[in-house]
């Protein structure tokens, strides 16, 4: 709200404020005069009507609405119950003000087959009397969308490892957070991934990424198209969710689509913890095909591969690292395995010397004192292992006190020097104490309470086990994403052998475990164990997280310290990451390093999001420059909305949100005695 209205009296200060501030507060809204729903302004409400054809594009530009939390409306077209799309559908009238119930339009074409003459006349009209654009999800190129044929000039076929470019337009506009080259994928060589049409522009069309074509000039695969009073954005490649040439363009689709000002935020997120600090971890053993220790690997006269722990060395090259390339990494702790390495080797560690000295630059999380098992007793007798009974049948779990010992120990260590470490953050070993399938398929009864005694709010989980955020009492769990960089190998030969074991099939030596998983695949052919990890695994896992990083998924990803001892195996992924990242983005889309308990209040914030928004308990429009939104008491709103937005606080204005992308985003609630959001829009 803005002061210039209010004038103050002489008694004013006489009055109290209560009646001060409602005096103003009157004075602002009563109308100069009467005026008819021709002359007021249109509310737009802040949704978007997707008409699905069931098509992988518009399942992809879904799956970006839902994953930023934008509202809006399905009608499927192979729905036979599906509402008829006409004036009706598309406005009406609200408080005497004419209202557009879509602020814009996610079609499969141009002219879906699926839509009658009628509805797609009425999609028009709409668009032309509110000014609401549409998205053409995937078509080719024609005159009909602004594009010359391919033949005159342009280029269809696939489209695989072909390098685009987004224009100046592009950069200037909807994709300003795109910087370099966007290079389709090519993960397969021998199967076409991605088809599509490149067009030379025509009049009224303008290009926002666009590709090389033979003699000589660009083609467009992703533009403007202003005619007839409307706005199309014209994709002429065929893509899914997943695929990073989309992902790297989904959040310029929104922006454009909804003029940059829509519910919902997008952040490009990436953490990594590394557990296991101070502890040392098992190693392969390439004969047996298993890890020492490990219940199931059996023979060969107990444990016969040396086990894996950093050095001081490679502590240095951590820290070292971490300056060069501007990341920070989250030290997963267990203090007590620290010490029991010491004591058995001469009472010296340099290893925990070094990084206690580097403490203040890295993040650290509680991993439990020594890494036991938290949940129920495991009776190792048989193979897997089963969760051992006492006398009356029941399940014997590890006690509470333990488990708040284990906790409370490590975090007292650290305490102890000088290591800042948040109590409310815990990583348990193994995610153990939290139900583990198939043996143990409830959580440890006795978990909870001790949480609760140690001030743990945010537990993490295994994303492949449980991806969906839960509470544990009081405290909530924080999926983590593993990395396909195995805890118990120290050298590229060891990943590559293991990884051979895992994906390869019996008939090429392999476990065969592929064969029988559906979510997994075999190797084509068991990779050369000297080059196998560089050549493969390394661009693999690193377009996996990348995936991640571009699906605004705040998840950390989790790995071991033996990744960064002996051959240092982690930092040829991590490097991998952030240099496509930093080659594609601009530098106002830096990553976002979210800690621990971050990335969980940002899932609990979604999730309340998501239920009010399910629940239909969330009102946003915008009138002119004004935007005002509506959510339930206690639910923060995340907004997206142009530089130079402004929030009115109870008396006058103050800059809206945090920059990101070349626009302002937030979660944002209303003020102190306010009952909605409101935003005013920079004028242009």
């Amino acid at each position: 709200m803005h002061t210039s209205g209010l004038r103050r009296s002489r008694t004013a200060g006489t009055l109290p404020a209560a009646t001060v501030l409602a005096t103003a507060l009157l004075a602002t809204v009563v109308p100069a005069g009467p005026a008819t729903a021709a002359e007021l302004a249109p509310r737009v409400d802040l949704t978007v009507l997707v008409v699905d054809d069931g098509g992988g594009a518009v399942g992809a530009i879904t799956s970006e609405l839902k994953g930023s939390g934008t509202p809006y409306r399905t009608v499927r077209l192979t729905d036979p119950a599906r509402p008829v799309i006409d004036a009706a559908f598309l406005a009406d009238t609200v408080d005497g003000r004419p209202r557009a119930k879509y602020q814009g339009v996610v079609l499969p074409d141009e002219a879906p087959q699926g839509l009658a003459a009628a509805e797609r006349a009425a999609l028009t009209a709409y668009e032309q009397k509110y000014a609401v654009p549409q998205v053409d999800a995937y078509t080719w190129a024609h005159p009909g969308v602004g594009l010359d044929y391919t033949s005159e000039g342009g280029r269809s076929g696939v489209l695989d490892g072909v390098r685009t470019d987004v224009t100046a337009a592009g950069r200037s506009g909807p994709f300003r957070y795109l910087d370099g080259p966007l290079t389709f994928e090519d993960n397969a060589p021998d199967i076409a991934e991605s088809y599509g049409y490149a067009g030379r522009p025509r009049e009224g069309y303008t290009s926002y990424l666009d590709m090389p074509v033979e003699g000589g000039g660009r083609a467009s695969l992703v533009g403007q198209y202003a005619h007839d009073g409307r706005r199309e954005l014209v994709v002429t490649f065929a893509y899914n969710q997943h695929q990073r040439q989309f992902r790297a363009l989904a959040r310029g689709i929104v922006e454009w689509l909804t003029g940059g000002v829509h519910l919902g935020q997008n952040r490009n997120y990436l953490s990594v913890h590394v557990d296991d600090v101070f502890a040392p971890d098992a190693r392969w053993d390439a004969e047996r095909n298993c890890t020492p220790g490990d219940i199931d690997c059996v023979g060969g006269g107990g444990d016969s591969t040396p086990p894996i722990r950093m050095t001081a060395a490679d502590a240095q090259y951590a820290a070292q690292w971490q300056r060069s390339a501007g990341f920070t990494l989250d030290m997963v702790y267990n203090a007590g395995s620290g010490e029991e390495w010491k004591a058995e080797n001469g009472g010296s560690d340099p290893l925990t010397a070094q990084l206690v000295a580097d403490r203040a630059q890295y993040r650290w999380v509680n991993h439990t004192y020594t890494h036991p098992f938290l949940g129920c007793v495991q009776d190792t007798s048989t193979v897997p292992w089963s969760c051992a009974k006492d006398a009356y049948g029941n399940t014997r779990y590890m006690s509470r006190a333990e488990i708040a010992a284990q906790i409370r120990n490590n975090h007292t260590w650290a305490v102890n020097r000088g290591i800042a470490v948040d109590r409310a953050e815990l990583v348990t070993g193994e995610h153990s104490g939290l139900r583990t399938l198939p043996q143990q398929p409830a959580d440890n009864p006795n978990l909870a309470g001790a949480l609760a005694d140690t001030g743990v709010k945010w537990i993490a989980s295994d994303n492949s086990r449980e991806p969906q955020q839960r509470p544990v009492g009081a405290a909530r769990t924080v999926p983590r994403h593993p990395m396909n960089v195995y805890y118990n190998v120290g050298t590229a030969a060891e990943m590559a052998d293991e990884y051979n074991w895992i994906y390869a099939s019996r008939e090429d030596g392999g476990s065969g475990v592929c064969e029988t998983n559906p979510a997994s695949t075999c190797l084509d052919e068991p990779l050369d164990v000297n080059t196998g990890y560089a050549s493969y695994i390394v661009p693999q896992e690193a377009r996996i997280a990348l995936g991640h990083v571009l699906g605004n998924d705040p998840r950390p990803h989790y790995v071991h310290q033996s990744n960064m001892a002996e051959e240092r195996l982690l930092y040829p992924v991590l490097d991998r990451i952030l240099a496509d990242y930093r080659g594609l983005f601009a530098d106002n889309t830096p990553i976002v390093n979210p800690r621990h308990r971050d990335a969980g209040t940002e899932l609990s914030r979604r999730a309340a999001w998501d239920k009010a928004l399910a629940e239909g308990r969330v009102t946003a429009y915008r009138i002119g420059n004004t935007v005002t939104v509506k959510a339930p008491a206690g639910v923060t709103a995340p907004v997206t909305a142009p530089e130079g937005t402004r929030k009115n606080l109870l008396l006058g204005t103050a800059a809206f949100g945090t920059a990101y992308a070349g626009a302002r985003s937030a979660w944002t609630a209303p003020e102190a005695l306010q009952s909605a959001i409101t935003l005013t829009l920079p004028t242009t």
